[in-house]
């Protein structure tokens, strides 16, 4: 068998030949919506890497991506590992400290910058030691004033490039492609890099029916920034299978991401529960036709029953599970059932819909604990651990690579049980379970629970001290806008679905749940907020 590379050189050749015009529709503001042609596109990220290369960009050379999701950040995608340099994504919402120390540490040489993202930046540059030039993405072809000596308008880097600029011929497959840093709780943000090779095989099973099943018709809306985890593959996926790709541009709002669908015909989209959260709230106020969607995929944390119920039957848009995390490029694992799974009732059907599904192909996990892997029955936890052709093997430069990968695994750091049909659901993160006199309860799991009753709009478990138990449940809460539920009604909702033991000792209300930059909630910013809250008794 010939031994060709797996490099993404082969995916711009393929939508430049077989899809030249199908369309990257990219918002770059509120008032201005690009229509670009494939064939158009592909000019622009060779005139791109022409522009890079003329600035020094050179094999290894690290750029950094500092930007929304449009088609300017989607030239870089492919312009910068197609010329063997790495591209670096980086979160535009961590703290200015981490966008410092990431930057640093990366050794980022050249970054791009989005033109309103600019002012957030700029007193960071004073502290950056490898950046030698910045170059701001707007659609003003003038760059702004800056102290920073190299400062550069994108537009007019590509007016006056070569868009017949050749990519090397000789990319090997295990190439560093690009890089992303975890957004940590704690410490600092840890990086990992992906290669050509994990990318194009990640991509590719992206096409698979146990996964996305993207496809050339689809209309693919990545809301997943395109900072994290490379928005999910759907970038280089849509581009290869020759998809059409909306791209929703800065400030994406559940109002903006449901006209888009509506205008747009979107069949495919993904993002973090609280975004599907927040566009059920909006779909309430005013309705939209979501009829063109075949799939919604929610990750990055686990959505509750309730959320599922609204959209796969009240709304008939199927919503479906998928895990994964930086290190797994994302995807490990999707919640479609299978055929063995047609006779199950309504109820079964949910409860494996609320999991995080099947591993899917190529891929491997394990949930173990110390007395090895656990048995198929939905009780016994363990931490799910992971290994395959889209993991990562260790962190970038950083200590903490022994801490995740032992004995050719990742471990997750998650807390999982195994359903009686193989399928992976996890039950709480090893930082996040609650220990209350020895016995283990999953925050998680109460999470789901209330985030069902109809007053709920979001909520958090944590544990917090207790003089006998050791650790107790409390729950916090955020109702939804003029809803009236009291936490005895909360309680006798939910305890039907647990012990008694398990049961939260307390909910506190609250207007809004902390979250990470991703839309997770940061649980380790209520445990500081509530160390030392007093259970109210009545």
């Amino acid at each position: 068998m010939m031994d060709t590379q797996l490099v993404l050189t082969g995916f711009l050749k393929r939508a430049q030949r077989y899809f030249p015009n199908k369309q990257i529709i990219s918002r770059t503001s509120p008032t201005m919506t690009h229509r670009i042609p494939f064939k158009d596109y592909v000019k622009r990220t060779h005139r791109l890497a022409d522009a890079l290369t003329k600035l020094g960009m050179t094999r290894g050379t690290k750029v950094g991506t500092f930007a929304w999701n449009h088609h300017r950040h989607l030239e870089a995608y492919f312009a910068i590992p197609c010329s063997g340099a790495i591209l670096h994504t980086i979160n535009i919402r961590l703290a200015p400290e981490h966008i410092i120390y990431i930057i640093n540490h990366a050794e980022d040489e050249i970054l791009l910058i989005d033109g309103d993202l600019f002012p957030l930046v700029e007193p960071a540059l004073g502290h950056l030691k490898t950046v030698k030039h910045i170059i701001v993405m707007s659609d003003d072809p003038v760059a702004p004033q800056s102290s920073f000596p190299n400062v550069y308008s994108y537009e007019q880097l590509l007016q006056e490039a070569d868009e017949n600029f050749e990519f090397p011929a000789d990319l090997d497959e295990n190439m560093q492609a690009g890089m992303c840093y975890t957004s940590a709780t704690t410490g600092m943000p840890k990086g990992v890099i992906y290669t050509h090779r994990s990318i194009v095989l990640h991509s590719l099973a992206l096409g698979l029916a146990e996964s996305f099943a993207l496809k050339e018709s689809d209309i693919a809306l990545p809301v997943v920034p395109m900072f994290h985890v490379n928005a999910w593959g759907f970038p280089f996926a849509a581009l290869n299978f020759g998809a059409n790709i909306v791209l929703p541009g800065p400030m994406m709002t559940p109002s903006l991401i449901l006209d888009l669908i509506e205008q747009e015909k979107v069949t495919i989209t993904a993002g973090v529960p609280t975004i599907w959260l927040g566009a059920l709230a909006e779909l309430e106020k005013q309705p939209r036709d979501l009829s063109s969607i075949r799939l919604i995929i929610s990750g990055g944390s686990a959505s509750p029953k309730g959320l599922i119920q609204a959209y796969n039957e009240k709304l008939g848009v199927p919503y479906v599970n998928a895990y994964g995390m930086t290190e797994t490029s994302p995807l490990v694992s999707m919640s479609h059932p299978t055929t063995e799974m047609n006779s199950y009732t309504d109820d079964e059907m949910l409860n494996i819909r609320v999991t995080q599904g099947l591993t899917v192909s190529l891929i491997e996990t394990e949930v173990v604990n110390e007395k090895g892997p656990v048995p198929w029955d939905g009780e016994t936890m363990g931490e799910l651990r992971v290994r395959g052709p889209w993991i990562a093997s260790e962190y970038y430069k950083d200590d903490r690579t022994n801490e995740a990968f032992r004995d050719g695994w990742l471990y997750t750091g998650d807390i999982a049980v195994l359903t009686k049909e193989g399928y992976i659901k996890i039950t709480d993160r090893t930082k996040d379970l609650i220990k209350s006199g020895g016995e283990w309860i999953s925050s998680v799991d109460l999470e789901n629970a209330l985030m069902s009753h109809p007053d709920v709009f979001e909520a958090a478990v944590i544990a917090v001290p207790h003089q006998k138990w050791q650790e107790r449940p409390l729950a916090c809460v955020v109702l939804k806008e003029d809803a009236l539920a009291t936490k005895e009604e909360l309680l006798q909702f939910i305890e039907q679905d647990f012990a008694k033991w398990w049961l939260p000792d307390d909910i506190v209300f609250l207007k809004e749940i902390p979250k990470t930059s991703v839309g997770k909630f940061l649980k380790a910013k209520l445990r500081e907020e509530l160390k030392d809250y007093e259970v109210q008794t009545s």
